[in-house]
């Protein structure tokens, strides 16, 4: 199995990035990533899915339609990832979908199946969590606009990280690939990446993942750049770093089969203390890189 997809690997239809449950080996979490020219549109099935979808760069109009009815939202987006906060829709299971965009844009569509049909909403950038997590070189930006006990899905969590130029995340090293209740949850999770350029120089980054036990075999280290994408059906993942100059973004999806939707994750035993280090150290003064609008347009 290949969990390093660089970009241009994973294309699937009209998509530049499509990793379904079934081309990634599991059950539930699915991306897309999808590129619309000015006044481009795009139809899709949920099917068995429940979806937010959630502007990179540019707005669209979603439309969702079923036999109970059609609800049509204006999604503002933003210029690029590194500028803001998006507001986003979230298209239930078992529906028809578009997507359509006046002055064009990319487009994430964030996925997981799921067995409850959930009404169609809208997601105000106002209302998304810009939390800080971590100190010093540890220290990033996460975008909570999916997360669990923030907006409702059935199985979704979807979140982004923003991670500044040098710093590193997804540290300590941390897992979810166990059923332990109250202390850890069974969670199949995609990244997808961009960087911020400089000069028109690109960016990159480097991810790992690491085997955390016996059948637990994932084993990754990766130089990731634009449009990549990580598959990590198990493992200990962390951390990601990013070179100095490069801002990293990536997007965070998972799903699983556990019967209450958390996001309970177990620390490596030998990276744990580190966090104990965090309340001795400043947040980096680079971040937040920004905070969600008061109101949204």
């Amino acid at each position: 199995m290949t969990y390093h997809l660089p970009a241009g690997k994973a294309l699937g239809g009209p998509y530049i990035v499509d990793i379904t449950p079934e081309k990634a080996g599991w059950g539930h979490a699915g991306l897309r990533i999808l590129e619309l020219p000015p006044g481009g549109s795009h139809s899709f099935e949920t099917g068995e899915s429940e979806w937010i979808v959630v502007p990179l760069s540019g707005g669209c109009t979603v439309a969702a339609a079923d036999d109970f009815g059609r609800d049509t939202f204006e999604l503002r987006g933003r210029r690029d990832v590194f500028s803001g906060v998006s507001d986003f829709a979230y298209v239930p299971r078992d529906a028809r979908a578009a997507v359509t965009s006046a002055a064009g844009g990319r487009f994430a569509l964030t996925g997981a199946r799921c067995e409850r049909r959930l009404p169609a909403r809208y997601g105000a950038a106002s209302d998304v969590p810009v939390e800080l997590r971590g100190t010093g070189n540890c220290s990033r930006q996460v975008n909570n606009f999916g997360a669990a006990g923030v907006f409702e899905c059935d199985k979704l969590i979807a979140v982004e990280v923003i991670t500044p130029g040098g710093n590193w995340s997804s540290f300590p090293p941390h897992k979810h690939d166990e059923h332990r209740p109250g202390e850890e949850s069974v969670l199949e999770e995609i990244y997808y990446f961009e960087f911020a350029g400089h000069d028109g120089i690109p960016g990159l980054g480097y991810q790992r993942v690491s085997p955390s036990g016996p059948g637990r075999d994932t084993d990754v280290l990766a130089e990731v750049r634009d449009g990549d994408v990580v598959l990590i059906p198990d493992g200990w993942h962390g951390p990601s770093m990013a070179t100095p100059g490069h801002h990293m973004y990536y997007l965070n999806v998972m799903a699983g089969p556990e019967a209450e939707r958390a996001w309970l994750i177990c620390d490596h035993p030998d990276h744990a203390w580190v966090r104990d280090t965090w309340p001795d150290q400043p947040v980096d003064p680079r971040l937040p890189l920004y905070t969600a609008p008061e109101t949204s347009a």
